[in-house]
């Protein structure tokens, strides 16, 4: 995500995304923030309430059974690309695990800190700690959809990957193929800047993964979303 909208978002302001066909969808903050948020201090934007960044007990439940898992197919040193506040980060810190976050957000790095997620602020293109030597590669929350370029991102996953390592991605259940398109976030009071986000269909996978030398070696639902796990081998 980019932007200032982005981080006020961060910060407990209810956003919305909008792509260019005018669909327009809520942008699932309260899943980012994930369980600790309040302790965090993530509700606490200007014109914000609990009710913006909250989510019914059901949909809370689905999303910390969606974390453990993908914690779970986590081993060794991990780095998760677009970490956002980082709970994934810090769940697998509290297990032992090695892991690292990098995001472009200031707001997102603060909150990393904040619920003791290890993560530095910076663009996953430039150069990064650790390249060719990470175990796991963590693209999760629609970032295989970085910049609109799913083999961009990919492929910086496979220069991240030692051998042997895996890459673990979700991908968009509702979609087929790849679909590219510009979106923007906008808020009751403001709009951000168009920019490039795909949507990528797990179908998509096995020939995404190949082309970036990687080899897709399993895909699992998780309560309505998929993840696919990419192997370096």
């Amino acid at each position: 995500m980019l932007g200032h909208l982005y981080e006020r978002a961060l910060g407990g302001e209810r956003c919305w995304i909008r792509h260019e066909d005018g669909e327009l969808r809520p942008l699932p903050t309260h899943r980012w923030l994930g369980a600790g948020a309040a302790e965090r201090g993530c509700a606490s934007a200007e014109g914000s309430s609990s009710g913006d960044v909250g989510t019914g007990d059901e949909d809370a439940a689905s999303d910390e059974d969606f974390d453990e898992a993908v914690a779970q197919m986590c081993s060794g040193p991990t780095i998760e690309l677009g970490c956002g506040p980082g709970r994934l980060v810090a769940r697998l810190v509290q297990r032992g695990i090695p892991a690292l976050g990098i995001d472009r957000s200031v707001t997102a790095i603060r909150l990393a800190g904040r619920g003791g997620a290890p993560a530095i602020l910076g663009d996953v293109f430039e150069p990064l700690p650790g390249m060719g030597r990470w175990q796991t590669v963590l693209l999760v929350d629609g970032n295989v959809g970085l910049g609109g370029d799913p083999l961009r991102i990919l492929g910086r996953a496979a220069e991240l990957l030692s051998r042997g390592g895996r890459c673990v991605v979700e991908f968009d259940a509702q979609t087929i193929g790849v679909c590219s398109r510009w979106v923007r976030l906008e808020s009751a009071r403001d709009v951000g800047p168009w920019f490039r986000w795909a949507s990528v269909g797990v179908d998509s996978a096995a020939m995404l993964a190949a082309q970036v030398g990687l080899t897709l070696i399993g895909v699992r639902m998780l309560g309505g979303r998929v993840i696919a796990n990419l192997a370096a081998l």
